[in-house]
């Protein structure tokens, strides 16, 4: 009997370690949605060992790289899963990201390659469905922020605003705005941001846009000091701008009102959610 225990014991744990039997897929998603993301980076890494061709275990296990700020590791697990699954906006978006990332951080022989990826990436997650307004501004914020060697620019991005208000009237509209200023047309963006706050007086990104126009260009200081408090006492999505941006935006408004103490008040907090930031840094020694 005590040979028979045994080896049903030996029979049980092999049982449950096999990669036969590792975790399902639906059990990792739920640990994925419960952010419990270390557990879930386990029961994935289980999952794509008894399963190699599941793509959507490799795109978890890229998602939770970028998590991780490990866009490399991302890139070659989101590789995988738009091999496997060709048709996945989703995946390329995120490898799109990915890409973006890894190119911020490589060196010079290597960023133009990576940020070129990026780019097609994108591309390719948008022609697979025209109407997936995240994708399309993932594309807009890349054409906006890369150079023309890599394939940005303006032209391009207000193209992609365009087709986004079409679709988010809202969110095309504070897209065109973001071009508006970065041209410094700051009469058109003071105008086109009135009126979205007049019809949409619960946009957050409304307020922040508000007020980081104002920062910039020392015009309507109360009403932007005003602007950026609202967006402080918001809750920023992931996709909608950090804190940290609307206190340093607030503190450059308060050092242009002579409001010093006030200014220093905001850097500092500023400093604390994002404390190697080289502006932040400038602002606040400027200010000591």
């Amino acid at each position: 009997m005590a040979r028979r225990s045994t080896l049903i014991l030996i029979f049980l744990v092999r049982w449950c370690t096999s990669p036969l039997h590792a975790t399902t897929s639906a059990q990792a998603e739920e640990l994925y949605n419960a952010k419990r993301y270390v557990e879930a980076r386990t029961a994935f890494e289980q999952v794509i060992a008894a399963e190699p061709n599941n793509a959507s275990a490799a795109y978890y296990l890229g998602d939770l790289a970028l998590m991780r700020d490990a866009p490399e590791e991302a890139a070659r697990w989101l590789e995988k899963a738009t091999m496997l699954a060709p048709r996945s906006v989703q995946y390329f978006h995120a490898l799109g990201d990915a890409y973006g990332l890894s190119a911020q951080r490589a060196g010079l022989f290597s960023k133009l390659g990576l940020a070129r990826k990026s780019q097609a990436a994108y591309e390719h997650a948008v022609a697979l469905d025209p109407e997936d307004v995240e994708t399309r501004y993932a594309l807009f914020n890349y054409y906006r922020q890369a150079p023309s060697i890599a394939g940005g620019g303006s032209d391009k991005a207000r193209i992609q605003a365009i087709e986004i208000q079409k679709r988010d009237h809202l969110r095309g509209t504070l897209a065109l705005v973001e071009l508006t200023v970065a041209d410094h047309k700051f009469d058109e963006a003071f105008a086109a941001l009135d009126e979205i706050r007049r019809l949409h007086p619960d946009s957050s990104v409304a307020n922040y846009q508000f007020g980081r126009a104002s920062a910039m260009c020392g015009q309507r200081l109360d009403q932007g000091a005003s602007a950026l408090r609202q967006y402080l006492a918001s809750t920023p999505t992931e996709d909608e701008p950090p804190l940290w941006a609307a206190h340093w935006r607030l503190g450059q408004i308060l050092e242009k009102m002579s409001d010093v103490p006030g200014a220093r008040a905001e850097y500092a907090a500023a400093l604390k959610l994002n404390p190697t930031q080289p502006q932040l840094v400038e602002a606040a020694a400027r200010l000591k």
